[in-house]
């Protein structure tokens, strides 16, 4: 007989985090139900609410979370080397968790809510800032790795880079332009 372990609130509510990076990655914030999160993270979905408040609260989490992430890869990526191309080369290591772009990228989609829209303009300006930071680049140099990344994050959305890409003569040939970048 297996004793079942009981999780601490904070441990239930990076579960339920969890799931809603994944609910939220498939299938954007005006497509996800709290239902969906709740069953995802083997939980009720007034427990997510009692944990997050809303779905907003909840999708915001998510997004901060992905943010959260992109940063703790760029600093890691910097203690190694701080030049963009490390950083570029880390980014690899989001590729390898496409839910975390897709939630980066229904943020952008979701910004007419002013709530969301707040909180992803500050979050994407803190990652300018800190390419900036870590690197010591230029406005401009700053700016080419973020269309870079953008570009990477839209063809992951996309599933012609990363796990499982489609195989396509065109992204092959768009991403063998990119040498370092990516």
């Amino acid at each position: 007989m297996t004793t079942k372990v009981r999780l601490t609130a904070a441990e239930r509510g990076v579960e339920v985090l969890e799931a809603a990076v994944q609910a939220f990655g498939a299938s954007g914030y005006e497509g996800t139900k709290t239902d969906e999160i709740a069953r995802l993270a083997g939980v009720s979905q007034p427990y997510v609410i009692r944990l997050f408040g809303t779905k907003q609260q909840l999708f915001l989490a998510a997004v901060q979370s992905v943010c959260d992430r992109i940063e703790q890869i760029f600093r890691e990526a910097a203690e190694e080397s701080p030049e963009l191309r490390t950083l570029g080369h880390n980014y690899e290591r989001l590729l390898a968790e496409p839910e975390l772009l897709l939630v980066l990228l229904h943020g952008f989609s979701a910004s007419r809510d002013p709530a969301i829209g707040d909180a992803v303009r500050e979050r994407f300006g803190r990652i300018y800032s800190l390419v900036r930071e870590l690197t010591g680049a230029s406005p401009t140099e700053a700016r080419e790795f973020l269309a870079t990344g953008m570009l990477l994050t839209v063809m992951s959305a996309m599933q012609v880079i990363g796990p499982d890409a489609a195989s396509l003569p065109w992204a092959e040939e768009l991403t063998s332009t990119l040498g370092d970048a990516k």
